[in-house]
């Protein structure tokens, strides 16, 4: 009684009725009447439901704005991950659904309070859950929590292979690989387009060329176009090709007969003079080699109205003969692509020219001077037969 009547008191207070003492014989009398005491029971019974119905709203409240956070996933990997409702502190939900899941790859086991799966998409993804607490009627709507996953793409599916334009002028296949006879050797070769140019869908740059001579001479070119320069790969094909042609003309046939005398002088005498005169015969033969590539360079940059530096790209390539006594190898090199022979046996390698590097290593112009000083030349190697 004295909580009712305390609950009147305020009530009329609040809204400016105040009880004087002379009459609070009748007051007490007032909330004795049935009428009245039935107005009581149900203001109590709607305090404490309004209390009940803040605490649920609070705590539906709570849970809505409880920060989650979950390990991140990987996209095309195995993922499992604890997803505990008493470790969050939701002992009091009496229903829930979850929601976004299966779209992400993965499924949530509530006897194991785990997500598992193999996620199927990237990004700072979401998924949800659905959720009543106590207190809430059977009627009552589903509340949402959203709760934040990010899946890291797999590094792999970042790169696209998007085919390059074979309407270009200059197009060429995005992967060339064979094996073919040259000799008494055999070539493998392969030229595939690199993973950013595929990326992008751009074109192949590099390419490479060769063919066995009419005097027994085998060459091989190889070029890497400058990714930098829009028509390197116009420029790689056009140094494979005029590096060969220059050694298939009659006079550059004719010139290589010059090397079997000079290499039987070295070999039946020591001295400075005919190593002179081998390292001379490279220079001249290799160098003009070279020299003319360079110069179809510049007529084709200016029939095609483009600068030099289009076309650039690096140069290597080896002459071979097989002697009696084994092979004798010849090279050249313009920029930053190495020459190598690997003996028989697999136990020595030894390096054929010496590397361009630089700023831009990769970006050399074939000018003839001083790139010749860059040849080397190797007598009849005994260990490769």
């Amino acid at each position: 009684m004295a909580d009712a009547k305390q609950l009147v008191t305020d009530l009329f207070n609040r809204n400016g009725i105040t009880i004087p003492e002379h009459r609070m014989q009748l007051f007490d009398r007032f909330l004795e009447e049935e009428q009245n005491l039935a107005i009581l029971h149900q203001l109590s019974k709607n305090q404490e439901q309004l209390m009940a119905n803040w605490k649920t709203e609070d705590r539906i409240a709570e849970i809505v704005q409880q920060p989650i956070r979950i390990p991140n996933a990987t996209v095309g990997k195995p993922y499992a991950a604890p997803f505990d409702f008493e470790q969050y502190g939701w002992n009091d939900l009496i229903a829930f659904r979850i929601e976004g899941l299966e779209a992400l790859g993965l499924t949530y086991s509530a006897e194991n309070n785990q997500l598992t799966g193999v996620p199927t998409q990237s990004g700072d993804l979401k998924f949800s859950i659905h959720f009543k607490v106590e207190g809430q009627p059977e009627e009552a709507p589903f509340h949402q929590k959203d709760i934040p996953l990010i899946i890291n793409p797999d590094p792999k599916g970042l790169w696209k292979n998007l085919a390059s334009d074979k309407n270009d002028p200059y197009w060429k296949e995005d992967e060339v690989t064979l094996f073919s006879p040259l000799g008494d050797r055999h070539l493998l070769v392969s030229s595939k387009r690199g993973r950013s140019h595929a990326n992008v869908g751009s074109f192949r740059e590099d390419d490479f060329a060769y063919k066995e001579l009419p005097n027994g001479w085998n060459v091989v070119v190889v070029s890497d176009g400058a990714g930098s320069a829009k028509l390197s790969r116009k420029g790689s094909a056009l140094v494979c090709a005029g590096v060969v042609n220059y050694f298939l003309d009659p006079a550059s046939v004719e010139s290589m007969i010059e090397f079997d005398d000079l290499l039987q002088q070295h070999a039946s005498q020591t001295g400075d003079d005919t190593q002179k005169n081998l390292n001379r015969f490279v220079y001249n033969n290799l160098g003009k080699a070279a020299f003319q590539v360079h110069k179809q360079l510049e007529s084709f940059a200016k029939a095609q109205e483009v600068t030099l530096k289009d076309l650039s790209s690096t140069l290597i390539f080896t002459l071979f003969k097989k002697y009696d006594v084994g092979y004798a190898l010849l090279s050249f090199g313009v920029g930053d692509c190495p020459i190598a022979v690997l003996s028989k046996d697999v136990t020595e390698v030894t390096l054929m020219n010496w590397i361009d590097v630089g700023e831009f290593g990769a970006v050399p112009d074939l000018s003839p001077c001083p790139r010749f000083s860059r040849m080397k030349s190797s007598l009849p190697v005994s260990g490769l037969s």
